[in-house]
């Protein structure tokens, strides 16, 4: 038996194969057909805090193809920490009805609603995994594919492996990308370091000073299509724009990737009528 059909003996399945080979078999074959999906797509949203969590639900409940990306183990983002490592999170009226569809239990305190943190983000992760999104964890978004000048995808690397040794990425193609990933935006700091999208500055604007109220209102009034086929949400508005800091408020950045969600469906389905 040549070597190839040797391997081919041990590809296939063995009832008589040890339990671990079995378990390694259906974890490769699991990821390997998620990493398959995720490879074409309507949207991909780098970074899985509050906004891109919503807007990852929200798209693929109105039947479109998501992959969601976070570079950390956990999806959530900022919800788990709460303030201070205090897992309460704090939602004003007008997000109630996210909580409310999330099945997400929550008290009074006089305007606000308050909710515990896992549970917000254990709720907005299965919203988005049961309406079909493809969510890869400890992915980490290097840079933005542009072609014909429109962003049109994501090189991909594994966390902390991408940053430290010389790995090449991989590339996720869509149709729309959200960069979700915060303070940081990342995606958009991309661009800009290329000049493709203009600062004053000479930089991303960064956040301002902390400023809750006005920062609800900026985060959720500035979701925009900053260069072609790349959409900003959540802090990333801030970042790239020059909005206030707005702490431990998490309405904003739920309706914000609402927002977005809602954005990108109509941009995509006038695309779909020409």
């Amino acid at each position: 038996m040549n070597e190839r059909g040797k391997a081919a003996r041990y590809e296939t399945e063995d009832d008589s194969a040890p339990l671990d080979t079995h378990v390694a078999r259906a974890i490769l074959d699991g990821y390997h057909d998620k990493v398959s999906r995720a490879l074409q797509s309507d949207v991909v949203i780098v970074g899985a805090g509050p906004s891109g969590l919503v807007a990852a639900w929200r798209l693929a409940h109105a039947g479109r193809h998501v992959v969601l990306l976070d570079k950390r183990l956990s999806p959530g983002g900022g919800i788990w920490g709460g303030s201070l490592g205090m897992n309460e999170v704090v939602v004003e009226q007008d997000a109630f009805s996210i909580l409310a569809e999330a099945g997400v239990r929550q008290h009074c305190r006089g305007d606000l609603f308050v909710a515990d943190a896992a549970e917000l983000a254990c709720a907005l992760c299965l919203k988005a995994l049961h309406a079909g999104v493809v969510f890869l964890n400890l992915i980490t978004a290097e840079d933005v594919c542009v072609h014909d000048g429109r962003v049109n995808g994501v090189a991909v690397n594994r966390s902390i492996l991408g940053e430290r040794l010389p790995i090449d990425p991989l590339v996720l193609r869509s149709r729309a990308v959200i960069d979700a990933t915060g303070h940081e935006a990342v995606l958009a700091d991309r661009l800009h370091r290329r000049g493709l999208i203009d600062s004053p500055e000479g930089r991303l604007a960064g956040e301002g000073p902390m400023d809750a109220a006005a920062g609800e209102q900026f985060v959720v009034a500035n979701v925009m299509e900053l260069f072609p086929g790349l959409w900003v949400s959540g802090m990333s508005v801030c970042a790239v724009m020059g909005g206030p800091r707005m702490g431990p408020i998490f309405g904003g950045m739920l309706l914000s990737g609402e927002k977005a969600g809602e954005m990108i469906d109509r941009s995509l389905a006038e695309s779909d009528q020409i």
